[in-house]
């Protein structure tokens, strides 16, 4: 053929193309290679383009998507020339290619699948200069390197990069095999000025070169370790053969020593604790097994390594969760559930906003209320929103300080503290943990465990808690801390002063009537095997029930009267049953014919005599008498305060077994009567020293004490002195001062639903319980007159009006 009539290939090349986006990296021009195509609209560009020329172009994406637009792709690509097609079984087609030269896209024909557009074919510049010839060879030598070293380089690659005659398709050949990120591989394929494409490509060379350094030595220190640890691996086999050998049985001891050292070198211990825990573990090493430390340091290195040292996992709650929690497990309580949501609020709040970071972090919450009103139950709910892990212990009794702190390690049979215990079986270092009937500790010569507890409950302190056995500082400060009492009397000051008070003050008869429905009833039921419906109760039956034989303020005995009417009911029906079929079970379908609808007369039938009849309602009716109110254990209750006087020797005398705090308010209550009988009733003094006065209240065998009924007593002593009764109905509480005021008092709540049980009608209080007022529901308030004082005259004018 004539030289004249043979035209280059890329001559010949068409200014329209079909474009094919890649996603890996670029294909630069010079290049044979094949191309998997498995997205459904490139296998339809394929097709086309083998059945016309075979050109495709094709175009790296800038971000990867399923069905790219043009808008995705760079502008500069690579043509190619399809060799061969071969279709694949899964529906894509793999292809061989071979790449040819760089375009620029100058107009989109189509935007998307397929995408088309008109290019302009680009040429490499500045190609011939002896600046590009230098950097040519500079490229070959140095890639020699990196192919001599490195196993991925066949030799293949080696030859063809030797026999490619362009500089340009040298720096391409080269770009396309090195570990370059796409992003760098598409600007050195924009890059049309070769000497400054071979520049660019020199620094990535001398990059893998570098990184081909950084492994060789990363690979000879490992080496070096397998080297090492197969020496030492070789020496303790060698020297368990020669223990063995000599009768030294210590492969117990050595896989104990192995579990120890293990376990402590992932705490990554620092300072103090680091330096005690490698001399006892070093210690235990060196230790005769016959020896008595050896037991001893076992089990503190075992008591080490079960604690939790490392930090728990980030507090995570949701608050209406957290409430949803909290409404189910309990009913009533409301104040009590806002001041606990109130306080996970509050610990929610300072974790998302950093405000806790560097501050103490635990949390101490004291339910306070009589027995029986859920405040352990309270507890577990706490721990049950917030996720966490629960431990109780009770403290009641308690006179040995060993017991919060543990025992020094000089002991037999030492052991750690209930802290260090609890976190043990918790296994977190953030878990709930509830400390029972902390207002019943007692102290002893062997220490007062209330004054260990300071520490323990301190913010400030327990970051760095010391247990007596341990002897190493413990961050004790992520224990949320529930304590429990039935006063805060016996509760020392520093001690109480560290808690977040929360009373629960017990709950009224309806409330009762709810919780048993809900809670109680279901529970008691299948306890003592009855069926769901087999037993029915009435409202007036579960109110007689909780006035007439439970008005404690708890459920507790509420609970066990439900118990004792099932468990009749239980014989009753076994008895039955008995009868019919011989046997309990024989009669299964009678026992499920048998129901119970429980009235108040069943009621007495099962539980006998009500406790606390519905008729006795105390009243003061004569002179020398009053109503008063007091809170107690079992909830409020009526006293009447009887006083009356005979000829004798001046005096007064107390009885009805008053604590000391309630004669002291009886002697102010006699001296203020005196004083009003003298000034202003025309009360001689004479009758005082010719008259013997005495102050009883009844039940004497049950303890009273309390400043609460000064003014109660005041009144008795006035109605006395001047020969009248009170007005009926009308019931009084009221701390009495020397100078006549009306001083505040405590359980108002409590003291109100006495007062209505009493059928009482009008209450007097002080005028600074007002605020208390808005605490008592309606359903307790109706019916009752509240008549706020704040001297003693006012009580008077109310009690006996002129």
């Amino acid at each position: 053929m004539p030289e004249q009539n043979v035209i280059p290939i890329d001559q010949i090349l068409p200014n329209k193309l079909p474009l094919v986006a890649l996603m890996g990296r670029p294909i630069f021009p010079g290049i044979f290679t094949p191309i998997m195509i498995n997205n459904p609209p490139d296998v339809r560009v394929v097709e086309e383009a083998v059945i016309t020329d075979g050109y495709i172009g094709l175009v790296l994406m800038q971000t990867d998507t399923e069905m790219p637009a043009i808008t995705d792709l760079y502008q500069v690509g690579t043509v190619a020339k399809i060799v061969k097609k071969i279709n694949m079984p899964e529906g894509g087609v793999n292809i061989f290619i071979s790449t040819l030269r760089r375009f620029c896209i100058k107009k989109t024909l189509h935007s998307s699948a397929p995408i088309a557009a008109a290019v302009e074919y680009l040429d490499d510049e500045e190609d011939g200069t002896s600046e590009v010839k230098a950097l040519t060879r500079a490229l070959i030598s140095e890639m020699k390197q990196i192919s001599e070293n490195n196993p991925l380089f066949s030799e293949e690659m080696r030859l063809n990069m030797i026999n490619i005659d362009h500089p340009g398709k040298i720096a391409d050949f080269i770009t396309s095999i090195l570990n370059i990120e796409k992003g760098e591989q598409q600007k050195i394929l924009e890059t049309l000025n070769v000497r400054r494409r071979m520049e660019q490509v020199l620094v990535f060379i001398k990059k893998e070169q570098e990184l081909l350094r950084i492994q060789k030595r990363i690979q000879k220190e490992i080496n070096e370790k397998i080297e090492k640890s197969q020496r030492d691996y070789f020496l303790k086999e060698e020297l368990k053969a020669i223990k063995a050998e000599l009768g030294m049985a210590a492969d117990a001891k050595s896989s104990e020593y192995q579990r120890f050292k293990e376990k402590l070198d992932a705490f990554n211990f620092e300072g103090e604790v680091k330096e005690v825990v490698d001399q006892e573990l070093e210690k235990f090493n060196l230790m005769d097994t016959n020896s008595a430390e050896f037991v001893v340091t076992r089990n503190y290195l075992d008591t080490i390594v079960s604690l939790p040292w490392n930090d728990a996992a980030p507090e995570e709650f949701d608050l209406k969760v957290a409430s949803q929690i909290l409404e189910n497990d309990h009913y009533g309580l409301t104040d009590v559930k806002t001041r606990i949501m109130e306080y996970l609020a509050v610990r929610k709040l300072r974790k998302s906003t950093g405000m806790g970071k560097g501050k103490p972090t635990s949390s101490i919450v004291c339910l306070v209320g009589p027995p029986g009103v859920g405040k352990t139950s309270v507890g577990k709910s706490i721990a049950h929103a917030l996720g966490k892990a629960f431990f109780r212990f009770s403290v009641g009794g308690m006179r040995d300080e060993a017991e919060i702190k543990g025992h020094r390690r000089t002991y037999i049979g030492a052991m750690s503290g209930k802290i260090l215990q609890g976190l043990r079986i918790t296994k977190t270092k953030a878990p709930v943990f509830m400390i029972d009937e902390i207002d019943k500790m007692g102290a002893s010569f062997q220490g007062d465990p209330a004054s260990a507890l300071l520490e323990v409950l301190d913010p400030e302190q327990n970051n760095s808690f010391r247990d007596h056995y341990l002897d190493l500082p413990f961050d004790i400060s992520q224990i949320f801390f529930i304590v429990t009492a039935n006063t805060l009397d016996t509760i020392p000051s520093p001690l109480l002063d560290r808690m977040e008070i929360i009373e629960l003050p017990g709950y009224i008869d309806t409330e009762k009537l709810e919780i048993a429905k809900r809670y109680l009833i279901p529970k008691s039921i299948e306890k003592n095997g009855l069926k769901k419906n087999q037993v029915k109760y009435t409202r007036e039956s579960l109110l007689h029930i909780a006035n007439g034989y439970a008005r404690e303020a708890g459920v507790r005995t509420f609970e066990k009267n439900l118990d004792k009417i099932h468990r009749k009911l239980a014989k009753q029906i076994v008895e039955e049953s008995e009868k019919v079929g011989g046997d309990a079970t024989g009669g299964a379908n009678k026992e499920q014919a048998i129901k119970f609808a429980i009235d108040k007369k069943l009621i007495e039938k099962h539980l006998g005599k009500p406790l606390f009849p519905e008729g006795a309602v105390k009243r003061a009716d004569r002179p020398g008498m009053s109503v008063g109110l007091a809170w107690t254990n079992m909830g409020g209750d009526t006293l009447v305060i009887e006083a009356t006087s005979v000829p004798g020797k001046a005096g007064l005398t107390l009885t009805g077994k008053m604590g000391d705090i309630m004669k002291e308010s009886a002697s102010i209550a006699m001296t203020y009567a005196r004083k009003l009988g003298s000034e202003r009733y025309g009360v001689e003094a004479s009758w005082f020293e010719k008259n013997h006065i005495h102050l009883h209240i009844p039940e004497g065998a049950t303890p009273k004490d309390g400043p609460s009924a000064g003014i109660t007593m005041a009144t008795a002593l006035l109605s006395l002195l001047r020969n009248r009764t009170i007005v009926d109905r009308l019931v009084m509480t009221g701390e009495l001062s020397l100078t006549g005021q009306v001083l505040p008092i405590g359980g108002l709540k409590e003291k109100t639903i006495a007062a209505q049980r009493n059928k009482a009608r009008h209450i007097i209080i002080p005028k600074q319980n007002l605020r208390d007022l808005d605490d008592i529901p309606e359903h307790v308030k109706k019916g009752v007159e509240f008549h706020p004082v704040e001297r003693f005259e006012e009580v008077l004018a109310l009690a006996m009006p002129d």
